[in-house]
């Protein structure tokens, strides 16, 4: 009984002293009023309401309106310009705001925070009634559900890249294949030594005779050329060193190969070419001069005795032309493996030489992470997308897109918040984004004592929601967490809480750690809390790259700043 007349005595005190506080607000600030009106208080589903605040103050007095969403549960889709009109020594400031809710119920309007010079004011809250739309399901038609639109994916694939690579390597091949691999026509001496030495020597003959050495009386030439002729023919086919012998030499060994029946020659051509090779030696080193007439002869001679010479040589046998003919293979099998070898070295040339010159331009390790790969520089010279995340939205640009994850809240904070949470990777994949929205649903109010006063005490404590999301990593297992904060700006003005540092994050089924650094940024004004997540790896400089474009393109109202700027 004590306990009622004591709380009775402190709410009658309460309401005095509330009452007195505002008699003595209305006297000395006389001149400042702040009202509310809205066109409706029933709407339905989606529908719009025009929510207006006006404010009459004194014309040196600087108003504050609202911004950003502060209505909730309601959501502010509009906000007008303020209009100004005189009335008397005063102004009166009004500002419209269109409002709306998508699901179904009675929603109440916070009070909203109106600050004319250094003062505070809150307006009233105000209650407003969300109906459903009914339809007539006997009269409504129905339709069928539309098929899902397939959209083709777009590749991340450089198309470009991989045309240019394609045409280098088609180039290199077919200079390769032009100048090693292609059988280049024969030119005529490759022709004639191609021919067998019988062939070659008759050949050799024709284009003595046409060579009219004779008629210019170069008979020096002419016995050069004609003692090349047999002593060619006899080295290939008799004696191997006839080129080199003297004339008494070569005609010592023919008689002894003759001798031993290892070269049936008869004494007659072995005397001829004797003949011959001796008068020879005497034009070229005695500077004889014999008749024309008997030149011919000796080159008729010489044809003769070639002929002798074929005739006498005995058949190759089997054996002898199979060796002939694995000499062939073998020196084929050679020149293909010098073809092969050539081009190896010069392609391994071409590509140390490209390696080399991109490394000087663009760094090496740039080059190896681009022909070898690297997971970080893929993601970070990919097809980025910008969007935005929950409501009221977080606008930001990342690598890929991120999923929506239902996450499990218990059931007495589900009644009092709504929780979105967007997420690219995990924990254990080291790079990992996440954008999480959360929302009173039952906002908090703010006593009619606290109208004076300059600071509105924040729902959320962005040091403290740090603190919680650190143990949270602790109790996931992560280790070695170094903490540092720092209050970080968005590109639109948006001030929040920036904790940042590295820890260490145990793999699953091992004991190995892996050591990454993490970026949380909070953002929060009365009734919404904004957090953004981004763990990478450390010593990745793709990774730091990626995370630097990440923060920089965060915003909270991008529209709004953009009005701003204008």
């Amino acid at each position: 009984m004590k306990s009622i007349k004591l709380n009775s005595i402190l709410k009658f005190c309460g309401k005095r002293t509330l009452l007195s506080l505002a008699f003595v607000l209305t006297s000395f600030f006389s001149f400042s009023q702040v009202t509310t009106e809205v066109d409706t208080t029933k709407i339905r589903i989606g529908e719009q309401i025009n929510y207006k605040i006006n404010v009459e103050a004194d014309s040196t007095a600087l108003v504050v309106f609202p911004e950003g969403q502060t209505f909730m549960p309601l959501e502010a889709v509009e906000a007008t310009e303020i209009d100004t009109t005189k009335k008397k020594a005063n102004f009166l400031l009004s500002r419209i705001y269109k409002l709306t809710q998508f699901d179904s119920g009675s929603y109440t309007i916070p009070q909203q925070k109106i600050i004319i010079g250094d003062k505070s004011f809150l307006t009233d809250s105000l209650r407003i009634d969300v109906n459903t739309v009914v339809v007539d399901t006997t009269k409504q038609k129905l339709y069928d559900i539309k098929p899902i639109i397939e959209v083709e994916e777009q590749s991340d694939f450089n198309w470009i890249a991989l045309l240019i690579a394609l045409g280098a390597i088609l180039l290199v091949a077919f200079l390769l294949y032009w100048f090693i691999w292609r059988k280049k026509p024969l030119t005529e001496e490759e022709e004639i030594a191609l021919l067998p030495p019988y062939d070659r020597a008759k050949l050799a003959l024709k284009k003595l005779d046409e060579s009219q050495y004779l008629m210019r009386s170069e008979v020096k030439d002419f016995y050069s050329e004609l003692t090349f002729i047999i002593r060619k023919y006899l080295d290939e086919k008799v004696y191997d060193r006839a080129l080199e012998s003297t004339t008494d030499e070569l005609v010592t060994r023919l008689q002894l190969l003759k001798e031993g029946n290892q070269v049936p020659l008869s004494k007659e051509t072995i005397a001829n070419i004797e003949s011959i090779l001796k008068r020879a030696d005497l034009v070229k080193f005695a500077k004889s001069a014999p008749d024309t007439a008997l030149a011919e002869m000796d080159k008729a001679t010489i044809d003769k005795e070639i002929d002798h010479v074929k005739e006498s040589l005995p058949e190759p046998s089997e054996e002898e032309k199979l060796l002939d003919q694995q000499y062939k293979e073998e020196q084929e099998r050679k020149k293909k493996r010098k073809k092969v070898i050539l081009t190896i070295a010069i392609s391994l040339f071409l590509i140390v030489a490209t390696f080399v010159g991109f490394g000087i331009k663009y760094g090496f390790k740039y080059v190896k992470d681009t022909i070898i790969g690297h997971e970080s520089k893929e993601l970070l010279e990919g097809n980025w997308v910008e969007s935005a995340y929950g409501f009221p939205p977080v606008w930001i640009e990342t690598p890929k897109v991120l999923k929506r994850v239902e996450l499990e809240v218990p059931e007495v904070d589900d009644e009092k918040m709504k929780v979105s949470t967007f997420m690219y990777g995990t924990l254990l994949d080291v790079f990992s984004v996440t954008v999480n929205n959360i929302t009173l649903t039952v906002p908090q109010q703010q006593a009619p004592g606290q109208q004076g006063q300059k600071n509105e005490e924040s729902t959320f404590d962005l040091l403290k929601m740090s603190e919680e999301t650190i143990k949270l990593l602790e109790a996931q297992g992560v280790t070695d967490i170094i903490v540092k904060n720092d209050k970080i700006i968005t590109p639109n003005g948006a001030e929040g809480l920036k904790t940042f540092g590295t820890m260490s994050i145990k793999m699953p089924n091992t004991e190995n750690k892996v050591k990454a650094n993490y970026m949380f940024a909070f953002f929060a004004n009365k009734n919404v809390a904004q957090q953004i997540m981004v763990t990478w790896p450390v010593d990745d400089e793709y990774a730091d790259e990626m995370v630097n474009r990440i923060v920089d393109s965060i915003e909270l109202n991008p529209d709004e700043a953009v009005e701003e700027e204008k």
